[in-house]
């Protein structure tokens, strides 16, 4: 499990599609999921944690875009 596709493939496979309309409320609704189904040890621990990393990873990237798009946005300066 390496990217963010694998984890959506994971949970379709227990039925639950996330999609809330924004990549960094899907990673953490995600997330959550994740959390439930191990702690219903419907996933084992070595799948929950390969998951997890892939999960904290994405959301650490999707928070410096966000960052930066902020960052972008500040610096833009009106020339009329």
């Amino acid at each position: 499990m390496k990217t963010l596709y694998d984890v959506q493939q994971l949970l379709k496979k227990f039925g639950i599609f996330v999609y809330v309309g924004k990549r960094l409320w899907d990673i953490e609704l995600m997330a959550l999921e994740l959390d439930n189904l191990h702690r219903s040890q419907v996933i084992d621990d070595q799948i929950f944690i390969k998951a997890r990393m892939v999960l904290t990873r994405e959301h650490r990237l999707e928070e410096k875009r966000a960052a930066k798009e902020e960052q972008n946005r500040g610096k833009k300066v009106d020339r009329y």
